[in-house]
């Protein structure tokens, strides 16, 4: 896991994050695609303008709050940004409740933790992404949006938001994730079958 600073400006902090998780420079926002394995399946799914919109505070939420890029810990960043509220980030919506059901199998403690520990802070989803968002350090970060303290204990309304959370990510998030690997084979299928396309054409 990657330690950031609390000197850090969010903007170096990012540069570390991207090159620990091998995202690349600019974080893969101008990817076409989004390609990862789970498991021993790839999986993909189209990089849209409202994914990218989403995932460059997604992207610091994770360095704010420490949560890890493995499946618990997407299951984690998922549930805080739950908990929070995603506001007009309507791909941050569906991607959460689809990162939710596996991780929830793993580790329900942790996701419980972090979708109260969202409730009782704030995210980014209502700022707007400029240089002065990227110019605060890691510390303003923290302290601005709660993730600098630890949750307290859930109340009975907490655990009925977070049932309804795993319900919306069960009867949606299952199917929607299941659709994924098969997105993810057949790319990675026609990518091997296009060189061989090309060198018949030619």
């Amino acid at each position: 896991m990657a330690h950031y600073d609390d000197d850090l400006t969010l903007r170096d902090a990012r540069r570390i994050y991207f090159d620990a998780n091998g995202f690349g420079a600019d974080g893969g926002y101008h990817d076409a695609w989004v390609r990862f394995d789970l498991g021993p399946l790839p999986v993909a799914f189209p990089n849209t303008p409202s994914r990218v919109r989403a995932v460059r505070f997604h992207d610091l939420h994770h360095i704010a709050t420490g949560y890890e890029t493995t499946t618990v810990g997407e299951g984690e960043i998922a549930a805080w940004e739950l908990g929070g509220g995603c506001a007009d980030h309507y791909a941050a919506w569906l991607l959460n409740v689809v990162a939710l059901p596996l991780p929830l199998l793993l580790a329900p403690g942790r996701l419980l933790r972090a979708f109260v520990r969202g409730r009782r802070g704030a995210n980014l989803y209502r700022r707007t992404y400029d240089d002065a968002l990227l110019g605060l350090t890691v510390r303003e970060l923290r302290r601005e949006l709660g993730a600098d303290v630890p949750p307290p204990p859930a109340t009975p309304r907490d655990l009925v938001a977070f049932a309804a959370a795993f319900a919306a990510g069960a009867s949606l998030g299952v199917p929607v994730g299941l659709a994924m690997p098969v997105m993810g084979v057949a790319l990675a299928a026609f990518a091997r079958l296009r060189p061989a396309a090309a060198s018949a054409a030619s």
